[in-house]
């Protein structure tokens, strides 16, 4: 939820620099794909070679750009079917990416089986988060519900690791804990969003011939 709040913040903040980047002639696919390769290879690099502090810090200024990207296709006059599905691809990938950062470093030199296991399951309770909203709304239902969603969950996880890499303790624990906890009551509130919404609806039966009724993820 604090996405949709920070938005017109952060939409203030990029005004002049989408402008420049309208004259220049960039498009927002092009800061969608800078944003997520330079967040994934922080995330790969820096993070997955212990190097928390800075590789918190870069991820956070390439995942900026994924507020900048969609300001600039608003003012290049509306953003494409194609770019919003490369947005939200670019997002899994980043996400996983820091995660996957985490895991590879915790799971070696930073030695913590705990460490790898909490990241583990926020990865893939993060991608149930985000698969359950695009799962319903391509039924034709809405899960835009949840106490934790992307911003919130790069906020808990980057906050957590930079701090654990100035050598506060038990900084990346707190962080991965609570957002294990958030990311939990989350799916399950969109879970709930959905069975109420969809209470009485079926789905359509399959054409003769065809395999069921259920659509394939």
């Amino acid at each position: 939820m604090l996405g949709v709040n920070l938005r017109p913040a952060v939409g203030r903040f990029w005004a002049p620099v989408v402008r420049g980047l309208v004259r220049a002639g960039v498009t927002a696919d092009a800061v969608t794909l800078t944003g997520t390769l330079g967040a994934v290879a922080s995330a790969v690099f820096l993070i997955g070679n212990g190097l928390l502090f800075w590789g918190a810090l870069a991820v956070t200024v390439f995942v900026l750009l994924d507020m900048l990207d969609g300001a600039l296709a608003r003012a290049r006059g509306g953003g494409s079917v194609f770019g919003a599905v490369l947005d939200s691809t670019g997002d899994r990938a980043a996400d996983a990416a820091i995660f996957g950062g985490l895991v590879w470093w915790f799971s070696g030199a930073g030695d913590n089986r705990l460490l790898v296991l909490l990241a583990l399951l926020c990865l893939v309770l993060g991608v149930l988060t985000s698969y359950v909203k695009a799962r319903a709304e391509g039924v034709g239902l809405s899960a835009d519900v949840g106490i934790v969603e992307r911003t919130e969950r790069l906020i808990l996880v980057l906050v957590g690791t930079g701090f654990t890499g100035l050598g506060i303790p038990y900084a990346v624990h707190v962080a991965l804990w609570v957002l294990l906890a958030g990311s939990a009551v989350t799916v399950a509130q969109r879970f709930a969003a959905v069975r109420r919404e969809s209470r009485g609806q079926q789905l359509p039966t399959s054409p003769p011939g065809g395999a069921s009724g259920r659509p394939a993820p």
